[in-house]
């Protein structure tokens, strides 16, 4: 015990600078109570048995709270919530708020038009399930190329590919606006749509790596994928508009109220095959969409060294055009419906041009990337 005390007193005396002469351990005790605060175990036990959990805060009322109009704004009104004055109460508002919007009203970019007295609206409704579905069907896309990038860097995915990402918002605009009954055909860019055709990203990424598996039984490869309603990638350029021309014709024939979406890049533009399908469609009045996503390069050559006339749109002369920001989802999206309503209404064909752009070269085969 003397051994005991005699370090505790040494200790102390380090510590504090004052020498301890307390003899006894009551008298040690007491000189501790200057530096330690003695709780006996049995007084924290009792403590912790006694507190108890804040009660939650109530619900808020929805009743009360601002039109939808006001929670997108980005001045929230203070004087019905003055909880919300900091920054850090603003942004947990912003995302609470979410889960009470059903829908909102966007602005979007307006389009210019060829042959058209009215074009599409300049706002846009959207949805809480539908900004999901949007940003999910981009996302997935952009990541499957990004990993088709990677693959065929480690010669996994061998011959032909041409990526999509930077492109995703016209296949979700496009498909949002139609049905699936309808019909879409491509070109060897392809691996977007067939994604937002229905078929699942093991098929294509089994297609791409040439196994059994893949949607066409590894044997298409990257230009040549096939899903209900979907003519794929097609490796001849220009080749798929007169395709997607007698497809629209057979949906006329039949009168079952389908269109055909007919895509070709600005690349393919200057073929001749794409205007005479352009006088046939006109003159039968077929129920087809052609879409130029212009990406501003034909392979590695811009559009303005290749194209005397960039305004794609205009292309079909006594067809209507539409020149639409490619790379906003709910611009493609409003324009799509709009032109899918002058198809099924017997107006006949129409023109659109989508202005978007690709974050890769043109095929994985391009300098630099290998």
């Amino acid at each position: 015990m003397k051994s005991m005390l005699s370090a505790i007193s040494n200790a102390l005396c380090r510590v504090t600078g004052r020498k301890v002469v307390a003899q006894t351990v009551s008298e040690l005790l007491i000189d501790l109570s200057e530096y330690v605060s003695l709780v006996s175990l049995a007084a924290t036990d009792a403590t912790k048995t006694q507190w108890q959990p804040p009660k939650p805060p109530p619900p808020p009322d929805v009743s009360s709270r601002p039109p939808d109009t006001d929670l997108v704004n980005p001045q929230i009104q203070t004087e019905t919530y003055p909880q919300l004055e900091t920054p850090a109460g603003t942004v947990v508002a912003s995302r609470s708020y979410a889960d009470f919007t059903p829908r909102v009203t966007f602005d979007i970019k307006k389009c210019d038009l060829h042959g058209l007295e009215v074009g599409p609206p300049l706002k846009a409704e959207l949805t809480r399930a539908q900004g999901l579905e949007y940003y999910r069907t981009m996302q997935t896309v952009r990541r499957m190329e990004l990993k088709a990038d990677q693959l065929y860097k480690q010669k996994i995915i061998r011959g032909f590919c041409h990526l999509y990402d930077g492109q995703e918002a016209c296949a979700a605009g496009i498909e949002a606006a139609i049905n699936l009954s309808d019909h879409l055909i491509t070109a060897y860019r392809a691996h977007g749509y067939t994604f937002t055709r229905g078929v699942s990203v093991k098929e294509i990424m089994a297609e791409l790596t040439g196994r059994k598996g893949g949607v066409a039984k590894g044997k298409g490869g990257s230009m040549h994928m096939y899903a209900p309603h979907f003519y794929g990638g097609n490796g001849i350029v220009g080749a798929q508009v007169p395709l997607g021309a007698g497809v629209a014709l057979a949906c006329r024939y039949q009168g079952n109220d389908q269109i055909c979406v007919s895509l070709y890049g600005d690349g393919a533009a200057n073929q001749g095959q794409i205007f005479e399908t352009f006088n046939m469609a006109a003159l039968w009045k077929l129920p087809c969409i052609f879409v130029c996503e212009n990406n501003k390069y034909g392979m590695g050559t811009s559009v303005e060294r290749a194209s005397a006339s960039t305004d794609y749109y205009k292309r079909g002369d006594f067809i209507p055009g539409i020149r639409v920001d490619g790379m906003d989802v709910l611009c493609v999206r409003e324009a799509t419906k709009f032109a899918a309503d002058h198809c099924r209404s017997g107006k006949g064909p129409i023109l659109m041009e989508l202005q978007t752009y690709r974050y890769h070269g043109h095929s994985m085969s391009d300098p630099g990337v290998r």
